[in-house]
């Protein structure tokens, strides 16, 4: 699996006397140069691609995460009709592909005026299915004493959720909060779709402008991918300690 991103490091690290095609590859350069990064960062607005992709990861990221939350905690925990029902109906739309849904989606963002800005570029992922079960499977995994607790003490049902539901799932909000980030900094054809002003270009639109830059130089490619990579690498291994099981349930005695 690593291959491909070893390539496409070497490729970028090369200058343009080596060879990129050849057999057997070389996956070593001879003469490794920084040249190629420093070309795309000054030839091309790089600072603002990275701006705008950080922006809309972040924003995409809290609002997926307070909205799934909000939806998952009431089908876990809360008792009414028609709960198995909705569930189920969320559930059925991760089977709908993107791209039956991208055409209407694409007309009520027109219609919202949404069209070239960023609230148009995340509103598609304001809340995901996936999301949702894998919320409502974390907070049935919440001991019950801990919610009848809280009520004991005069606690809300939004007090409950912010206050004990929420820390308790720390370790599924980490997770959902990677999917999230990769899916979004790594999202190519929505943009694309819905954005076509240069200054509002993330990463990897940024990325595909490279080809007619560059009449496809792939060292300068691939260098431009390296950058739109490495943020993601380093949320991935920032947040992955995060990822363990909580102590929510050590604090009830059996």
């Amino acid at each position: 699996m690593l291959v491909p991103l070893l390539w496409l490091v070497s490729t970028s690290l090369k200058s343009p006397q080596e060879k990129i095609f050849q057999f057997p590859p070389q996956f070593l350069p001879s003469q490794p140069t920084f040249d190629n990064f420093v070309k795309v960062w000054q030839t091309n607005p790089f600072g603002q691609y990275l701006f705008n992709s950080s922006l809309v990861a972040v924003l995409t990221v809290s609002l997926n995460l307070f909205f799934c939350s909000l939806a998952a905690y009431p089908l876990a925990r809360l008792d009414f009709r028609g709960k198995n029902l909705i569930f189920t109906g969320i559930i059925s739309t991760i089977m709908i592909p993107f791209q039956i849904v991208m055409i209407p989606l694409y007309i009520l963002t027109v219609q919202l005026g949404l069209r070239n800005t960023f609230l148009g570029i995340i509103f598609p992922s304001l809340a995901s299915a996936f999301g949702i079960f894998l919320l409502r499977q974390a907070f049935q995994g919440v001991p019950k004493e801990l919610e009848e607790a809280a009520r004991i003490d005069g606690c809300s049902e939004l007090g409950i959720w912010w206050c004990v539901m929420i820390p308790a799932i720390r370790p599924a909000l980490t997770t959902l909060a990677i999917f999230v980030f990769i899916g979004s900094w790594s999202d190519f054809l929505w943009p694309l779709i819905v954005v076509d002003k240069p200054e509002l270009y993330t990463l990897p639109l940024g990325v595909a402008t490279l080809a007619g830059t560059f009449s496809l130089d792939w060292r300068l490619i691939a260098a431009g991918s390296v950058i739109s990579i490495l943020p993601v690498v380093v949320v991935f291994l920032f947040l992955q300690r995060y990822i363990v099981p909580t102590d929510a349930g050590s604090g009830v005695k059996g």
